[in-house]
């Protein structure tokens, strides 16, 4: 059965984008990427919420001559991989192997990470709560930047309570720092 993995960058008083949306203070440097491609290379399956989807559809039409190796990398694996998108605003996506959804479906979640052995990943706070509460949730990798931003969108829902056991960690010499967290199902 393949795990379900939250992966985000966060600021060091809990936020994946600060006031405005912004989030430059979490861009990686190449020491930070090269990681997190590592991380994330196994996955077959993202799922995504809308704004996190809408951040990274633009890998499914950039050049690939145009990147930097790692970004190339990415771009092609992102294109590689099957996504789920859970949105009430778009009714239909133009990117590759791309379907749509309404609403997460904690079953349907649960019938994915059955059929495969690789993992499964899932972007953005509020739809990675819903999985938790959902019990489908099975770790939580966070690249914790060194940056306080003082608001915005949270990790996240602020009333979400999951006990964690740490199983990863790893500091960057750039100050950010990835924890590595496994759920712990009652």
């Amino acid at each position: 059965m393949g795990a379900l993995i939250y992966f985000n960058t966060s600021s060091l008083d809990g936020y994946i984008a600060g006031p405005f949306g912004r989030w430059e203070w979490a861009t990686p440097d190449p020491e930070v990427h090269a990681f997190v491609d590592e991380l994330l290379a196994p996955v077959t399956t993202h799922l995504y919420s809308r704004k996190v989807y809408e951040a990274l559809k633009v890998w499914d039409d950039v050049r690939l001559e145009d990147l930097s190796t790692p970004d190339r990398e990415f771009a092609v694996r992102w294109r590689e991989i099957d996504k789920i998108v859970y949105t009430r605003k778009l009714t239909s996506v133009l990117t590759s192997r791309t379907e749509v959804r309404e609403i997460f479906d904690g079953e349907e979640a649960q019938r994915l990470k059955d059929g495969t052995a690789a993992p499964l990943a899932i972007g953005g706070g509020q739809l990675a709560s819903i999985a938790a509460r959902a019990g489908v949730l099975d770790e939580v990798h966070v690249v914790v930047a060194p940056a306080v931003v003082g608001g915005g969108i949270r990790l996240f829902d602020k009333t979400l309570r999951l006990d964690l056991e740490l199983f990863d960690e790893h500091r960057f010499s750039s100050g950010f720092v990835h924890l590595g967290y496994r759920v712990r199902h009652a």
